[in-house]
C-alpha cells in the first residue's frame, strides 16, 4: 500500500468543483509490473491517475470506470486503465517496450507514442444493465486534452484535465505523478469562467507543483484561489487488480471442452496470465477436468 490520495473540493458558491490526486506510487506499480519502456510509463500512468479521478466520481459503490484508448498509429498499442468508485486504479498497454522519442525541450513525447488517430472510450459500468458507453476521436494522444475533448463533447461539461508524470533522466523510475480535474457547474457564470482561466495560466506543471512539496489539498487551493473551498471528501488509492483464480476458472467454463483440454496439451497444463497485474495461473490436467465436469454438473442444474 503506497502513500497515494485523491481528493475532491467544491467552492462554496457551488460553481466549480476539481479532483486532484497523487499516483507517484501506484504509477511505479504499474511501471514495474509492466516492464514499461518511459514512454509507455507516462502514457500509461497518465490514463491510470486519469481514470481514478474520474472513477472516484462514481456514486455507486460496486461501479467501475474504464478508459480505453484505440489507437490506429501509436506505438503504444491499445492503452486499458479501470477504476472503482473509490479511485483504486488498474491497467495495461499492449506494447509496454515501444520506443521513447522525446520533444526538443527534453521531455517524453506522448502524444507521437500515443497517436492522434483512432479513439477515447469511456464506459462507465454501474453493475445495473447495460454499461454506459462514451467516444470521443483522439484529438492529440497527451491524454489530458483527450480527456477534456470528452467532457466537452459528450457531456458538454466545460472541464480542465492535468495530468503528469516525472521519471528520473537516468534510471527512469518514476519520480512523482500526479493529476487534477477541475469542472464548471451550473453555477458558473462568465465571471468565474475568467478567474478559472486566469488561475489555469498560472499553474505549474501538475508534477513540478508536486516537486515543489505542495500537497493536492494545496495544488486545488491554487486552482481555486480567490474561492472559498470546501473539502468533499479525501481517500487513499492504489493499483489494485481484481484478478482470482475462481475468475479464470469461470472463463474456462465459457469454453468448450475440447478447448479446455486443448489448452494444456503443449505444455501438460493450462496456463492463463492477468494482463493487469501479469499473475500466471496454472491448472493441471486433471484441475482441468474438474472445470469440465462442474460445467456440465451446473448446465444441467
Amino acid at each position: 500500500m503506497g502513500n497515494d490520495k485523491i481528493i475532491r473540493c467544491i467552492t462554496t458558491d457551488g460553481a466549480v468543483v476539481i479532483s486532484a490526486a497523487e499516483t507517484s506510487d501506484l504509477v511505479f506499480t504499474a511501471s514495474r509490473l509492466h516492464k514499461t519502456s518511459p514512454v509507455a510509463t507516462a502514457a500509461l500512468g497518465r490514463l491510470l491517475t486519469g481514470c481514478s479521478i474520474m472513477g472516484a466520481q462514481l456514486k455507486q459503490k460496486d461501479a467501475t470506470l474504464t478508459l480505453k484508448i484505440n489507437t490506429i498509429d501509436g506505438t503504444t498499442g491499445n492503452l486499458v486503465a479501470v477504476s472503482d468508485s473509490m479511485g483504486n486504479v488498474r491497467g495495461y498497454l499492449d506494447n509496454p517496450d515501444c520506443p521513447t522519442e522525446y520533444y526538443s525541450d527534453g521531455k517524453l513525447n506522448v502524444g507521437k507514442a500515443v497517436g492522434k488517430k483512432g479513439t477515447l472510450n469511456v464506459i462507465r459500468d454501474y453493475g445495473t444493465g447495460e454499461p454506459y458507453i462514451g467516444m470521443v476521436p483522439l484529438t492529440s494522444g497527451e491524454i489530458a486534452e483527450d480527456i477534456t475533448g470528452y467532457f466537452a463533447s459528450s457531456e458538454q461539461i466545460p472541464t480542465v484535465c492535468a495530468l503528469g508524470v516525472l521519471l528520473d533522466k537516468e534510471t527512469h523510475e518514476v519520480l512523482l505523478s500526479g493529476g487534477f480535474l477541475l469542472q464548471l457547474l451550473p453555477g458558473a457564470d462568465s465571471s468565474t469562467i475568467d478567474r478559472i482561466e486566469a488561475n489555469i495560466s498560472a499553474l505549474d506543471p501538475v508534477t513540478t507543483m508536486l516537486a515543489k512539496g505542495m500537497s493536492i489539498k494545496e495544488i486545488c487551493d491554487k486552482a481555486l484561489e480567490g474561492y472559498e473551498v470546501e473539502v468533499l471528501d479525501e481517500m487513499p488509492i492504489d493499483y489494485r487488480c481484481a484478478c482470482s483464480r475462481e475468475k479464470v476458472e469461470r472463463a474456462f467454463m465459457m469454453m468448450s471442452d475440447e478447448d479446455i483440454r486443448a489448452s494444456a496439451e503443449e505444455k501438460g497444463y493450462a496456463e492463463a496470465s492477468c494482463h493487469f497485474c501479469s499473475r500466471v495461473y496454472k491448472f493441471s490436467v486433471d484441475e482441468l477436468e474438474e472445470i469440465i465436469k462442474e460445467k456440465h454438473s451446473s448446465s444441467a442444474e
